[in-house]
């Protein structure tokens, strides 16, 4: 009987260690959209939940796999974003070191398992250098499922979808597509990502493509979860690559009512979203306390109130099957 009874621990314990063993990717594979949701290889509706990094050159201690791997392991993040900059000492100037941190968070993403969106973190268009970053990131990589390209994070509110947005996604997708035809796709909208309604009255012509929605709950309410509606009924798929517990300013106080509204929403919706953002930046929407290491490892003393609230609801969120 006591041996019985220590082979059915054994085998209890292998089965265990094998569900805790499956990543994200190797439960998911390849993400696609398909009736205006994101779906993965399965065919089963997917919600990513994750952590966004700071700007690329002005954050770049975190750009490596210690971060992304104590975020997959501690923080049960399923997707990681590199938030790769564009002007103000980023890619326009140092391409070859921005994209070194690309690629170092790709890796790391790999290694762990998880999803990681590479983002061109710029307001202003640049297709040339756009095309020519993402043609490189999709040669080197788009043969993996874990990647996502998000090809233009925030455009501003003087940009037109028609004139400049639309125009700035056909010629850098087209050249993603041409070397990467699988992998999903995040486009941004007008009005730093918030003209979700207008992108999918007129969408771009790609398939396994979803629009970028970013949302501040202490600036943002039910008027832009009205326009999400909208854009879903029009057959859009939604992604939330960035949103923030602060005003938009990215300081400021915590909107707990409204971030909790947003929660609701995203979920009853299947919206994968990432928040924004893990730096050790004097502000609120920082997730960590200034001088916290640049290598995980984060007690509760280095993480913010904004920290400590998206710890716990990733690991809520993300270990429940």
């Amino acid at each position: 009987m006591k041996r019985l009874l220590l082979i059915a621990v054994a085998l209890l314990t292998v089965a265990a260690t094998a569900v805790r063993a499956e990543t994200p990717v190797e439960r998911h594979g390849q993400l696609r959209v398909e009736g205006g949701r994101v779906i993965d290889q399965h065919g089963a509706p997917v919600t990513l939940r994750g952590m966004s990094l700071f700007w690329s050159q002005w954050a770049p201690k975190f750009y490596n796999a210690e971060t992304v791997d104590w975020l997959a392991d501690d923080w049960q993040v399923t997707v990681v974003r590199a938030a790769i900059a564009v002007p103000s000492g980023g890619y326009l100037e140092h391409p070859e070191r921005e994209t070194a941190k690309a690629e170092a968070v790709i890796e790391a993403a790999i290694d762990a398992g998880i999803y990681v969106i590479v983002d061109w973190h710029a307001h202003e268009p640049e297709p040339e250098a756009a095309a020519r970053f993402f043609a490189h990131i999709a040669a080197k990589y788009g043969d993996r499922p874990n990647v996502i390209y998000e090809t233009w994070n925030e455009p501003l509110d003087t940009h037109g979808w028609a004139e400049v947005v639309k125009p700035f996604h056909l010629a850098v997708i087209l050249r993603i597509r041409a070397l990467d035809p699988d992998n999903l796709i995040v486009a941004g909208t007008p009005t730093w990502s918030q003209d979700v309604d207008i992108a999918a009255a007129d969408p771009l012509p790609f398939s396994n493509l979803a629009y970028t929605l970013h949302f501040y709950a202490g600036s943002h309410r039910q008027e832009l979860r009205d326009k999400a509606e909208r854009a879903m009924d029009l057959g859009a798929a939604l992604f939330v690559t960035e949103w923030g517990t602060t005003p938009a300013t990215g300081d400021g106080p915590m909107d707990l009512a409204e971030t909790r509204l947003w929660w609701d929403f995203m979920e009853a919706r299947g919206l994968s979203h990432l928040n924004w953002s893990i730096t050790d930046k004097a502000e609120g929407s920082a997730a960590l306390e200034p001088g916290a290491s640049g290598r995980g490892g984060w007690g509760e003393n280095q993480l913010t109130p904004s920290g400590r609230l998206l710890r716990d609801r990733l690991r809520e969120m993300n270990l429940t099957p």
